[in-house]
């Protein structure tokens, strides 16, 4: 390390930093604004970089500086494919901290649903053993829920990090991994301006506004509310969804199919303009207190599927932190929290008249929704940032190398079969595609490979 008090950490995420930010970008500048008073912070992006924070750096990460910028880190938190794509900065000194709170080879396995099984079983592939090469190097591991935690430990003791030297520094493997879920500001939201009533045409300032709070993805159910949504309108004659957000802000994630379902589904019910609303843009992360303080109910629904199961709906949050009661699809850690901490209701998958009911009840009935929302108030307390990060910022105060890694740990013989101590670098299925990226970086590979391999670099840097 540099200095025994203040070090260089390299921050990267995949997403773009600007006003407009998807998750990902949100929770990498929540860390870096953490640990900026104590260590000299830069927060890298592989997209694009208009973002200024006061006391830390913000570069765009491309082939031209990756090196030295990891050449000067003491720590390095990274989300995505950094370490795939920059493979030989899985050999560098620094401590490495992958950030791993999106298992994005679960979300691929939907995303890519509705294409040839040779392209989906090639992305599968490419994810795996992308996160297969960060659990191999990394020397510790931050993901968002004790149930994401559980599963994390089972693909850690398939790669043999879970062995006498981990178990023996910590029984628990707390020092190997742990939980940092998303977070919301220890700040009260403030409505600058109304961001729905008045605004969007339709939506008066006596409606009952229910939000869906992100973005429209293959992996969301958002079939299922709008169906839900032509029961509600003639119990609740004043009732509005709004859709917040259906471009993504990163340029590079396309349009995803569900959100062209979606406009269509609402345009043959006859509620587009009526009792459901798409805003076509994202909204800047600074003004989402505008939207959100509009709104009477906060809304999230799924399917029944394995990403569900270990998901971690991050613009939850923001119905937190703006005290909305929330009525979503069960089967995920947030579902569990709103049944127990009677945030709101919730309805099983792709029950139209279940999620209906759960709506109109919450809608119609004013003390029950005030009630929910004060819970909702009491819990939000619990997530803020520097709660949610706490387990980082304790691994922080004195970072370290994962002692199972470490090149003088003694070994007895290794049974046949069982790699104890991988080394890093590309695998030979890998190698083109770093080849390309090695000769001429990012740029070089979007040129040379042909039109699967472009996706995968560009849809799995995105994260949710």
């Amino acid at each position: 390390m540099t200095s025994p008090t203040r070090r260089h950490v390299l921050i990267v995420t995949g997403e773009p930093l600007g006003t407009k930010m998807a998750g990902p970008a949100i929770r990498a500048v929540e860390m870096a604004t953490l640990l900026k008073p104590d260590n000299d912070v830069i927060l890298a992006t592989m997209g694009r970089c208009d973002l200024v924070i006061e006391g830390i750096t913000t570069v765009h990460l491309n082939h031209q500086n990756a090196r030295q910028l990891v050449e000067g880190s003491d720590v390095i938190i990274f989300q995505g494919v950094f370490l795939s794509i920059y493979h030989w900065a899985a050999n560098s000194d620094a401590v490495i901290i992958p950030d791993i709170y999106d298992p994005f080879h679960l979300e691929t396995l939907e995303q890519e649903s509705d294409r040839p099984m040779a392209e989906r079983w090639e992305v599968s592939h490419m994810t795996v053993e992308a996160l297969n090469h960060q659990i191999r190097r990394g020397d510790y591991f931050v993901c968002a829920s004790e149930k994401q935690r559980d599963f994390w430990l089972g693909q850690l003791a398939g790669q043999g990090r879970i062995n006498p030297t981990s178990y023996d520094e910590d029984a628990s493997l707390r020092r190997l991994i742990d939980v940092a879920p998303f977070g919301l500001p220890e700040e009260p939201p403030v409505q600058k301006q109304h961001g729905l009533r008045g605004v969007i045409d339709g939506i008066g300032q006596d409606d009952k506004v229910i939000l869906w709070g992100g973005g429209v993805y293959n992996w969301f159910d958002p079939l299922t509310l709008i169906r839900a949504m032509a029961v509600v309108a003639e119990k609740v004659p004043e009732a509005r969804l709004v859709f917040m957000g259906m471009k993504h802000p990163n340029p590079d994630v396309p349009a995803m199919a569900m959100a062209n379902h979606s406009r269509e589904l609402a345009e043959q019910l006859g509620l587009t303009g009526r009792h459901v609303f798409f805003n076509e843009t994202w909204v800047p992360y600074q003004d989402r207190a505008d939207l959100l303080l509009d709104a009477d109910i906060g809304v999230s629904c799924h399917f029944d599927h394995i990403e569900t199961e270990f998901s971690f709906r991050t613009r939850i949050l923001d119905y937190l932190w703006a005290g909305l009661p929330i009525v979503c699809t069960q089967g995920d850690a947030f579902a569990t929290l709103v049944e127990t901490e009677g945030l709101g209701a919730t309805a099983a998958p792709e029950d139209v008249l279940g999620l209906a009911t759960a709506l109109i009840d919450l809608l119609t009935d004013e003390p029950a929704r005030a009630a929910a929302s004060e819970r909702v108030k009491e819990v939000a307390k619990r997530f803020t940032w520097r709660q949610s990060l706490a387990p980082l910022m304790a691994f922080m105060a004195d970072p370290r190398r994962a002692p199972d890694l470490h090149p003088d740990t003694p070994r007895p013989h290794t049974p046949a079969g069982f790699v104890h101590r991988p080394k890093f670098g590309p695998r030979a299925d890998l190698a083109l595609f770093r080849t390309y990226l090695d000769q001429g970086g990012p740029g070089e590979l979007v040129r040379r490979m042909t039109g699967r391999v472009r996706r995968i670099a560009r849809e799995t840097v995105s994260g949710r």
